[in-house]
């Protein structure tokens, strides 16, 4: 079986019109609806899209072989920053929603992954409220958790501050995982939300690895999207640090897990002897981004299963690790 951590919901288009209504009218309107049916729903999933190759998300999914992925909210689409924080709440719970309604219209094809609403006009022990409603009452296995909800703004506090101390609380006691993603960037930030999701996936290892967060919260799980951003890669740049204090960065990196959204094979497997291949999970973030065929090699850029496919030093048991055990652990599936 073959399972993918990292997928974005396909939603149709009248959410996003939803989205754009809420922006307009600023909450004076109140909350309302994207009034979206399930033929709507089941239309954005089945029918294919000029934004994935003129292919649809199912068929993105059966042709790589993917029996079960986990769906979050399109990231850049969160809206985080926005302000009131009631926006950013509203918006979240109706995609969420969506997302809920997906799973069920197709069951055992997908599974829900939580957008929190992290409005920073609210405290974070706010956010978890709709944490609770998607696991609890939804059935979702996971969260997405942004570690920039000013998007670029402000600054952030570093992610081992206690400030964020009442998300790793409630997912350590509801016994899900968080998958770091970042969502938009705005001005004044110089990058585009692809260089800042990986530019605050690196922010978000150095912080929870330098501070005491996994200590004081032992049996929370964090995955960190795109490969753990820049770290694997410039993991020899912490190894005098980590030997001064005693150890090993390598065995640091080791207290979180990482999804293999990389799209060449250099990089996947630069990251699993980095940290290993029990600490990785397989993810495609398909269909999105990489959704363009690569014109010398005639594949999807996102087609990740080929690509561990040709790691030819893999054994038999750590692919299945890889493709599907890893995740059934983690997300108790």
């Amino acid at each position: 079986m073959i399972i993918d951590v990292h997928g974005h919901v396909s939603a149709p288009s009248e959410l996003y019109a939803y989205k754009a209504g809420l922006l307009s009218h600023r909450g004076a309107h109140g909350r309302g609806g994207a009034g979206i049916s399930d033929d709507q729903l089941r239309a954005a999933v089945e029918a294919p899209h000029p934004s994935f190759g003129n292919q649809s998300h199912l068929a993105h999914l059966d042709e790589a072989g993917v029996d079960l992925q986990l769906i979050s909210p399109r990231p850049f689409q969160m809206m985080h920053s926005e302000s009131p924080a009631k926006l950013v709440e509203w918006f979240t719970a109706e995609t969420n929603d969506v997302i809920a309604r997906v799973c069920a219209l197709f069951p055992g094809r997908f599974r829900g992954i939580a957008g929190l609403p992290q409005s920073m006009e609210r405290s974070p022990a706010d956010w978890v409220g709709e944490l609770r409603r998607c696991v609890q009452e939804l059935g979702f296995v996971g969260a997405t958790f942004n570690p920039d909800p000013y998007e670029g703004t402000q600054q952030p506090p570093n992610l081992g501050d206690k400030f964020w101390y009442p998300v790793w609380e409630a997912l350590s006691e509801l016994d899900v995982p968080a998958l770091i993603h970042s969502a938009g960037c705005r001005a004044p930030a110089r990058e585009t939300y692809s260089l800042h999701f990986i530019q605050e996936e690196t922010l978000a290892v150095v912080g929870l690895l330098n501070s005491s967060v996994l200590t004081d919260f032992p049996d929370l799980k964090i995955i960190v999207s795109h490969g753990g951003g820049a770290i694997p890669y410039q993991r020899g740049r912490f190894q005098p640090g980590a030997i001064r204090g005693g150890g090993r960065f390598e065995d640091r990196l080791r207290r979180l897990y990482y999804d293999t959204c990389l799209y060449t094979q250099d990089s996947i497997e630069l990251l699993l002897r980095a940290v290993g291949v029990d600490r990785c999970l397989f993810g495609t973030e398909k269909p999105g981004t990489g959704s363009v065929r690569d014109p010398g090699t005639g594949r999807w850029i996102d087609d990740i299963h080929h690509l561990i496919a040709d790691i030819d030093w893999l054994t038999a048991g750590e692919r299945k690790q890889l493709m599907e055990t890893n995740a059934r652990e983690l997300f108790r599936l």
